[in-house]
């Protein structure tokens, strides 16, 4: 038996492809917004509709709906409680910062944050692709979320604040594709990070950070299986592969009321559809926000390898003056150093525009350089 009757099996609900595909066809809305998506898409929606595969929970509809702070805040709490290391247990959900929405949306897919019962405030987010600058980003918003803690917590004790009254903050960050820089670790799928003194010096610092990378928490899944709790919700979170859903649920059933509300959901087909919809667009404006950290990356790069071309090639300009200066008898030989002379200080003047070929310029400096050992060759003839 497939692993899809498997699911069947366990839940009763998930509609067959042909009644997927025979209600979408038989709705103008449903089946024109269908044929706008390409044939990848069509069988990615209807495997999740079907239980060909897991509803992803990575997908921000379903993050949001099935560890609900205001619905289901015990899910979340339990989450939290394994990440952070303690018991913890979610109070309420906290507005989201709309400055912070406006400038970084196109990479942040889930953002929430909630106050924990002794008062910590957790920031978890969901990033389909890894930012570039991981650290200082992070950085940045925790410390904002600092800031927005001290602003409440003052004013709403005014002449008795103290800054002891001021409670830890956590960015909890799952990464669905990490940056190249923690493929480094590729045995490692939770990061944490605080501040500690050089010295052994104990203060209460309140900045935490958790990076969860799940593309590498699945690669250790498909070698060694559940193994904890952590690994439980992290195949709950990031595993969409039915025969792992099947192992998850015999070893833990607490999760199965969750996969219950999901294929729930999956049954209401245009409501699915809508969702599936917005999360093609917020994934079509990640892979360009991607792009472009990617590339600055690669131009910070290409800028660092010209400026050494630069100063490589200024040494070069020198060794040509030299050589010029020493042979002048060699007249036909000093013309032709001094084209190459008047070319490179082209080229030198063109280094600072990006879409100089960096190849050419290195290119030609290997060239200055041969024929300045046949100079200085003929000088000692």
């Amino acid at each position: 038996m497939n692993s899809q009757n498997n699911l069947s099996k366990l839940f009763p609900m998930i509609k067959t492809r042909e009644q997927v595909l025979e209600e979408i066809h038989s709705k103008d809305n449903l089946r024109g917004k269908f044929e706008t998506w390409t044939e990848d898409q069509k069988e990615n929606f209807l495997s999740i509709c079907t239980g060909a595969k897991g509803v992803k929970m990575l997908y921000d509809c379903y993050f949001k709906e099935i560890l609900n702070p205001e619905y289901t805040p015990e899910r979340l709490s339990a989450l939290l409680s394994i990440i952070i290391g303690k018991k913890v247990t979610v109070k309420y959900q906290l507005p989201n910062d709309n400055t912070r929405i406006g400038d970084e949306l196109s990479l942040v897919i889930t953002d929430i944050v909630v106050e924990l019962e002794d008062g910590t405030l957790a920031n978890i987010e969901v990033q389909k692709l890894g930012y570039a600058f991981t650290g200082e980003r992070a950085s940045c918003y925790s410390a904002d979320l600092l800031l927005r803690q001290y602003k409440r917590v003052r004013d709403s004790l005014k002449n008795n604040f103290s800054y002891k009254n001021i409670a830890p903050v956590y960015t909890i960050v799952f990464l669905e594709s990490s940056p190249r820089s923690f493929k480094e670790y590729k045995d490692i799928f939770i990061h944490k990070f605080s501040a500690v003194s050089n010295s052994g010096l104990e203060l209460n610092m309140l900045q935490n950070y958790v990076f969860i990378p799940v593309d590498i928490f699945l690669e250790k899944l498909h070698n060694s299986g559940i193994q904890s709790e952590l690994d439980a919700w992290l195949t709950f979170i990031g595993c969409d592969e039915p025969e792992f859903i099947i192992k998850l649920i015999e070893q833990y059933p607490l999760f199965k009321p969750m996969y219950q509300d999901l294929h729930n959901m999956c049954l209401n087909t245009e409501r699915m559809m809508d969702m599936f919809s917005e999360e093609l667009k917020i994934l079509d404006r990640n892979t360009v926000k991607y792009m472009i950290d990617e590339l600055q990356e690669e131009l910070d790069d290409t800028k660092t390898q010209l400026t050494d071309a630069k100063t490589q090639l200024t040494a070069a300009q020198k060794q040509l003056s030299d050589a010029s200066s020493q042979l002048s008898d060699k007249d036909a030989t000093i013309a032709e150093l001094s084209t190459e002379k008047t070319a490179f200080m082209q080229l030198i003047n063109q280094l600072d525009d990006p879409n100089v070929d960096k190849e050419a310029i290195l290119s030609k400096l290997r060239e200055l350089k041969r024929k300045i050992a046949e100079l200085e060759n003929a000088q000692k003839g």
